[in-house]
């Protein structure tokens, strides 16, 4: 049922429940607002988006108060702009001055409201205890002295996320953003995902910095310094420097790597490639155990492994599942392997000296180099790890005019890639590079450019499910003939926990299963530029197949660079010396491990 009211004398119909702020928006008077966030419920707590109703006896929040038919409502009046500016007054009067030095300056929504809203003077001084600021993870850094308590990160760890490491402590002027008890983070049940960071309008959440030490090496002569940088980077990037999102910068990201002085600029793509033919063929193996051997150990269906948040997530919420996980590293902790190992052996420089860089969308990126268990090469596989938002920083303090840049290419042999590598950043790429690769294996057949999108896997669904009949199997994989294989992808952990339940539950029959940790996929990352809503994540995922499309080569098996690695150093998939570099195991994770 639709209501009819008009808002500024401009008439407007929306279904029943429309909030005032999206009914505005549909006749394109914006409201400023601050605790409002895309996908998740909206608390109504930052009181910036009062608006006067004809007939109530107080100012409204048209975050949350729902269009009534023949309501008549006023979003300029003098008392509703003197509301919210009063609102904005009384949030910069109890937040940390510091904007010039703030990693938000220039981004910041509270700072963008001040401006909006005319506010020119804070008449009212803040009398607040300043708390310590909590470092304790790798990933993410949270001042609480800059916490507007718009509860955004909350509404998003809660309910896309379904972690609920955040949640408001104490009452009145003494609340807090926190971790329970007061606790600090690393105490906390908080997979690292960066989701809190990305939604946190002003400074209070972000990333921890890696910028300083990697200028560190990249001034040190004594270091060959390599750099990766991971699928979904080249379709954000851009939006560092103005570029509408979605705009494919694969080139000029070479170009800026290679100016700022990285020895040689690879491509995290690479790997991903390495990836689909070890966990394809894992995939292959535990099927072959399951209906050859009839095995009861076998654990399906396999969940794939790539993403490091979904990977803490499993350790704490469904040890029971872990099993089910591929053992294959990340393409990032593959890559660190190889580099120490393979092509420090092939470019003659000693490992010691070897320094990886990765460039991701990710802020548990930056806590998976630091596991323990990534150090297969003899050294830290990985040493640092920047974001989307981080590289563009450097590219700024390089001085470097990135909108002027040629394209560039990456070096080889490790930064030859295809497009189902491409296709990783997406939620569902991963399964539709590691269905190209295993049908055309199992089969011998080519399968058609036209059949490459697995079109049910593909899109913002929050879980996908796809179904293939093999047919026509080569004798080594005759056991398969007939077989329909069941696959399912989620994205965002609310997703993956309900995928998880079905399965722990025994009411999934599924074989292969596709979790990404973030909402879109990698494109969603918590390190990508702000603010990632849907219309974002759908340009940027447009993007990324498009360079799909655009590739000659499109499938991983086919990857030469990759068939050279196997010949010269790995062997074979599942090798000993694969397993030895491209495979680690995960354990239970009590909460004090953190």
């Amino acid at each position: 049922m639709a209501v009819s009211l008009t808002i500024d004398a401009q008439p407007v119909s929306v279904p029943e429940g429309t909030t005032l702020l999206a009914a505005a928006a549909r006749v394109n008077i914006r409201i400023p607002t601050l605790c409002t966030c895309e996908g998740v419920s909206s608390p109504g707590s930052c009181r910036v988006c009062l608006v006067e109703v004809q007939g109530s006896r107080t100012l409204q929040p048209a975050c949350v108060t729902p269009a009534a038919e023949g309501m008549v409502v006023r979003t300029r009046s003098r008392l509703a702009r003197e509301a919210r500016r009063l609102s904005v007054e009384l949030m910069l009067a109890n937040h940390a001055w510091d904007c010039t030095l703030c990693v938000r300056n220039g981004t910041c929504e509270l700072q963008s409201l001040a401006q909006q809203t005319g506010l020119t003077d804070v008449r009212f001084s803040m009398d607040r205890e300043v708390l310590p600021v909590d470092e304790s993870t790798t990933g993410i850094v949270r001042d609480m002295n800059k916490c507007v308590l718009c509860r955004r990160c909350v509404a998003v760890c809660q309910e896309i996320q379904g972690v609920s490491a955040l949640s408001p402590r104490a009452r009145g002027f003494e609340t807090v953003i926190g971790a329970g008890a007061g606790a600090a983070l690393s105490e906390a049940v908080c997979v690292q995902c960066g989701q809190c960071a990305a939604a946190c309008p002003v400074g209070a959440l972000y990333e921890r910095d890696g910028t300083e030490a990697v200028w560190e090496v990249l001034d040190d002569s004594s270091k060959h310094v390599v750099v990766q940088t991971a699928p979904a980077i080249r379709a954000a990037l851009g939006e560092c420097f103005d570029f509408p999102p979605g705009t494919l910068v694969t080139g000029k990201m070479v170009t800026a790597l290679r100016r700022m002085g990285f020895a040689r600029v690879f491509d995290t793509n690479f790997t991903a490639d390495l990836t689909i033919m070890e966990e394809g063929h894992e995939l292959l193996e535990r099927l072959r155990q399951a209906l050859v051997e009839k095995d009861p150990s076998v654990r399906l269906p396999l969940f794939t492994s790539c993403s490091p948040g979904w990977i803490n997530f499993m350790e704490y919420f469904y040890p029971g599942l872990l099993p089910n996980l591929s053992s294959c590293k990340s393409p990032q902790q593959m890559f660190g392997a190889l580099a120490k190992t393979y092509y420090a052996r092939k470019a003659g420089v000693d490992p010691r000296d070897v320094v990886v860089v990765s460039v991701m969308p990710c802020t548990a990126k930056k806590y998976e180099c630091d596991r323990p268990e990534m150090t297969s090469s003899g050294f830290k596989d990985v040493d640092h790890v920047l974001t989307t938002r981080e590289l563009g920083q450097m590219i700024v303090e390089a001085g470097i005019d990135f909108a002027a840049l040629p394209d560039g290419e990456p070096d080889a042999p490790m930064g030859m890639s295809t497009g189902a590598a491409d296709i990783f950043a997406n939620t569902g790429g991963v399964m539709e590079a590691a269905l190209r690769t295993v049908y055309e294996v199992v089969t011998g057949r080519e399968l058609p450019m036209e059949q490459l999108h697995v079109q049910p896997v593909m899109g913002l669904q929050g879980l996908k499910e796809a179904a293939l009949t093999l047919e026509g199997c080569l004798p080594r994989w005759g056991f398969l003939e007939g077989v329909t294989a069941r696959v399912a992808v989620a994205h965002g952990l609310s997703n993956a926990r309900a995928v998880c339940d079905l399965v722990a539950q025994g009411k999934a029959d599924y074989h292969f299963v596709e979790i990404m940790c973030c909402p879109g996929g990698c494109i969603g990352g918590g390190g990508q530029p702000r603010h990632t809503t849907a219309e974002v994540r759908a340009a940027r995922i447009k993007a990324i197949y498009a360079e799909d499309e655009r590739r000659p080569i499109r499938k991983s098996h086919l990857n030469p660079a990759v068939a050279q690695i196997y010949r010269e150093f790995l062997g074979e998939p599942l090798g000993v010396v694969s397993h030895e570099l491209l495979h680690t195991r995960y354990a239970p994770r009590a909460v004090t491990a953190r």
